[in-house]
């Protein structure tokens, strides 16, 4: 009776030489020219969850079989083991193409979707640079205007405000930076654009009342001949805020920078000022790498 021990070796080694077995037919059919035997063994490969060698072979087959019944199998399973294999990127590519060759395919709305998903698995962590995030979010978009009645609608919704909400902190995010660097006028104008192109947004308040103390920072800051049109910009800022959160948690202060700035108008207003210059003296600029790191 064999013991244990060789049991266990004895399966391993036919487990190796099948293995070894098994390579070298797969390499000699990928240098042979049998093609229906590697579109075959592709879909074969697909089913025992090999993707790398379902692509291989298909690569080869895909060509031969343009125009013919079967190529719009062959790129079904080309395209899905690109999906499978977790190759997001391409896959959403073959997806697609999948889709715009075939339009009337049983698969078409299916492959749509989840060309779209596959961009929205690869959008990055908010801190980064959000392309793929815009780019998902149009294909989400583009799969519901094509698809409305879908059962997937619900399911591209959702991913769609998963999205605008990383979009929207990194937009928040932005304003604070700016706003940390002094930059007020930026922080003003990016936290006036949070609400207008996320009006919904956990930081609507917040934002308001940041656009006013951003726009006060920034006047105060100016030269005396620019402050009165830039105060302004500070009242016009409270009145958003106060017609929208009239007993909001940032009134009060935000009441404060209002007396001041109506307090500083009407001084500049008493005193005779010479013209303004043509061009202020700038304030001391970020650098060109800061400025590319903010905006990402």
């Amino acid at each position: 009776m064999l013991k244990p021990s060789r049991i266990t070796r004895l399966v391993t080694l036919l487990s190796l030489f099948l293995i070894v077995q098994s390579c070298g037919q797969y390499h000699r059919l990928l240098r042979s020219d049998d093609y229906e035997k590697k579109y075959e063994m592709a879909i074969e490969y697909f089913y025992q969850g090999d993707y790398g060698r379902t692509i291989a072979l298909l690569e080869d087959v895909i060509p031969v079989y343009r125009g013919t019944a079967e190529a719009e199998t062959i790129n079904y399973y080309y395209a899905l083991a690109h999906y499978e294999q977790g190759s997001y990127t391409l896959a959403s590519h073959y997806l697609k193409t999948f889709v715009d060759a075939y339009p009337r395919s049983e698969h078409a709305e299916e492959f749509l979707f989840l060309s779209a998903y596959c961009k929205y698995l690869e959008s990055p962590r908010y801190s980064l640079d959000q392309t793929n995030t815009r780019e998902a979010i149009r294909a989400l978009q583009n799969f519901i205007n094509r698809h409305p009645e879908s059962e997937k609608v619900a399911d591209a919704n959702d991913l769609i405000d998963e999205l605008r909400r990383k979009l929207e902190r990194k937009r928040y995010n932005k304003a604070n930076l700016y706003m940390k660097i002094s930059d007020y006028l930026a922080a003003a104008i990016t936290f006036e654009s949070l609400v207008k192109d996320y009006p919904d947004t956990r930081y609507r308040e917040e934002a308001f009342f940041m656009a006013v103390k951003a726009y006060y920072e920034y006047a105060s800051r100016s030269i005396p001949q620019r402050q009165e049109e830039r105060y302004e910009k500070v009242l016009q800022a409270h009145r958003e805020l106060a017609r929208r959160y009239p007993e909001g948690e940032y009134i009060e202060e935000a009441d404060r920078l209002r007396d001041s700035a109506q307090k500083a108008i009407a001084e500049l207003r008493e005193m005779d000022l010479p013209a303004a210059p043509e061009r202020e003296v700038p304030e001391p600029e970020i650098t060109e790498q800061e400025l590319l790191e903010i905006n990402q």
